[in-house]
């Protein structure tokens, strides 16, 4: 073959391997995903899932949740929103991370740097209070070798708790204070006053109730994390470790608050989410693959049932 007719025959087969690239890379790109520029119409509105897609925050649409997605440039690692009210906790460098209370359209209304790795957020029915948690040392709840912030801030009024540690704990009825308590995942309630939390200590992990207003806490029961109130607000959804130990995993299961009765769900995988109640009979939850990449599933509130992929490719689901 000569030179002349090698070059075109080069030329055609490096034409070709590009377009078996863009073929690859749109086989590979969810074809329903729309990502949208700075300043485009997506919006906090009615009727959506909210989630964080490859570490932005995205929108689906609750009645057809594997249908097409709007993709933000708003990078954030764990959202939240409800009543027109968003929550974006973000990593902005290496060690840096911040948390910003957005509007309806996603506009910054409220910002300032975190103390550690964003982990948890939560925002009210109403929308007035939001709530956050970061690691500040070690990134997993199956040791006892980490430490959390958990912090709340009342948009109306500007109050801000930056941690819950500062609050007066009563144990089993009794006054309590030591230096190894820690808290996350706050759920509130619709006073916008009254939150459950969970607070570690001693190698015991408590659902607790607060008062903000009053800056107390007081226990409730043993072996319930990261709690997410009903929308009836009669009912707790958590992770209930395993034999009590985190380390061997979880099971997604409902609290009845006036019984302490605790139902198992249908999800029998171990999940290690701050579940979302999407209505007042399903929960919404992170669930990961053994290469860590995350779906959102859900599964009836009262143990029947199985779960099910609501959206792939996904984490950290708001009902709105």
């Amino acid at each position: 073959m000569t030179r002349r007719r090698i070059r075109p025959v080069l030329a055609i087969a490096a034409a070709v391997l590009l377009i078996g690239i863009a073929i690859g890379y749109a086989i590979w790109v969810r074809p329903t995903e729309s990502r949208v520029a700075p300043g485009a119409s997506i919006s906090l509105a009615p009727d959506q899932l909210l989630v964080v897609t490859q570490r932005h925050l995205a929108t689906v649409s609750a009645a057809d949740p594997n249908g097409p997605r709007q993709v933000s440039a708003l990078s954030c690692n764990r959202v939240y929103a409800a009543a027109g009210t968003g929550v974006c906790l973000r990593q902005d460098s290496a060690w840096t991370y911040s948390l910003h209370v957005l509007d309806r359209d996603l506009k910054d209304t409220t910002s300032f740097p975190l103390p550690g790795l964003p982990n948890r957020a939560r925002v009210s029915t109403s929308g007035r209070m939001v709530s956050w948690t970061t690691f500040i040392a070690g990134e997993s709840y199956t040791t006892s070798n980490f430490s959390t912030r958990t912090g709340i801030l009342d948009t109306k009024s500007g109050a801000q708790v930056q941690s819950l540690e500062a609050f007066d704990i009563t144990l089993d009825g009794q006054p309590y204070r030591a230096i190894d308590v820690n808290f996350w995942g706050v759920t509130f309630a619709a006073d916008d006053n009254r939150f459950y939390a969970t607070m570690s200590t001693n190698g015991v992990r408590y659902l607790v109730e607060g008062d903000f207003a009053a800056g107390t806490v007081h226990t409730i029961a043993t072996n319930v994390e990261c709690p997410s109130l009903s929308p009836d607000g009669k009912r707790i959804a958590f992770k209930q470790a395993l034999d009590g130990d985190p380390a061997a995993g979880w099971r997604l299961s409902v609290l009845d608050l006036a019984t302490l009765r605790v139902t198992h769900l249908a999800e029998t995988r171990s999940i290690d989410d701050q579940a979302a109640w999407l209505d007042d009979r399903t929960i919404g939850y992170t669930v990961r693959d053994s290469s860590g990449n995350p779906s959102v599933w859900s599964t009836p509130a009262d143990g029947s049932g199985q779960p099910k992929l609501l959206v792939n490719d996904a984490e950290s689901p708001a009902a709105l």
